[in-house]
């Protein structure tokens, strides 16, 4: 077997990292997981036989796809036993990022979820044709599928993310506004100012995964929503910080107490106000959130 030498491996490897870490994020909703999916990968490129492989890229996509689809079976299980609301590991970066992968691979949360109402085989298709292109051919090959199977996996996925899917987006700059002047509202214990903010269908999900206080259930209507929005927030622990920050791309909140990630905030606006308040509490998808952006790097 002819293999390249390990650093031109590792090389090979990091050309497409960000597409690889970009399909597992989206496949999983888990940064954590998805890194998992990388240290795989790298372990089965770093034995191939390298002279019999014509395209690397197409390689390492199907590798790391189907490690992709392997771990979503646990994880479905994982997620119908989780406590309370689920949301996805959020990626964080400073609203002046430009070249972190993070940045570069950034989706929604509210999208992310989206994609959870998908089969993971709609799932993979889905971010494969749509996000990153590839034809119906190479997908059916990548993942031992018919086309015409992989083509109806595709029109599924499809019909489901357009019900699903946000159907307003506001600009950058006016979600930021509205994120600054809710924490405000929210800090300063201003009831009508948050009730006013609020659209009268506002749902608020708050993951903790059973780990920290969050509420167990959606918490819907802007009454409700504001009254246990203001419990939580007008009443900080000593050394209570927050910052602006980027959540898949979309301007956020980051909450620190001590110094310490205590929760990621992204606000979801439509015409009528802020429609959605995604809370992750849980420690586990918080670990992530303060380190430097850094290069992939096998371990051992």
């Amino acid at each position: 077997m002819a293999r390249v030498p390990i650093d031109e491996a590792l090389a090979r490897f990091q050309e497409h990292h960000a597409a690889l870490f970009g399909i597992a994020y989206r496949m999983l909703g888990s940064a954590a997981d998805a890194e998992d999916m990388l240290q795989d990968t790298w372990l089965a490129w770093s034995k191939v036989d390298h002279a019999r492989i014509d395209n690397p890229g197409a390689y390492l996509a199907r590798t790391i796809t189907n490690l992709s689809l392997n771990r979503l079976t646990s994880a479905t299980a994982r997620r119908e036993a989780y406590v309370g609301p689920w949301l996805p590991e959020p990626l964080v970066t400073t609203p002046d990022a430009s070249d972190a992968v993070e940045q570069a691979e950034a989706i929604s949360l509210a999208m992310l979820v989206v994609l959870e109402s998908l089969s993971p085989l709609e799932r993979a298709v889905f971010v494969l044709k749509e996000v990153f292109g590839y034809p119906y051919a190479e997908i059916a090959a990548m993942i031992d599928r018919t086309e015409g199977a992989v083509r109806q996996a595709g029109s599924r996925a499809r019909s489901h993310v357009r019900a699903r899917r946000p159907r307003y987006e506001a600009a950058p700059e006016v979600r930021r506004k509205v994120t600054d002047e809710f924490l405000a509202a929210c800090v300063g214990g201003d009831l009508n100012r948050v009730l006013g903010m609020l659209a009268p269908d506002v749902t608020v999900w708050s993951d903790g995964g059973g780990k920290v206080q969050a509420a167990l259930r959606p918490i819907r209507g802007a009454d409700k929503a504001a009254r246990w929005l203001l419990g939580v927030m007008s009443s900080p622990l000593p050394d209570t910080g927050y910052h602006r920050v980027d959540v898949n791309g979309e301007p956020g909140l980051l909450v620190t107490v001590a110094g310490v990630t205590d929760d990621v905030l992204v606000l979801e606006t439509g015409p009528a106000g802020i429609v959605g308040i995604r809370v992750v509490r849980n420690p586990d998808k918080l670990e992530r959130v303060t380190l430097p952006d850094r290069p992939f790097r096998p371990r051992g």
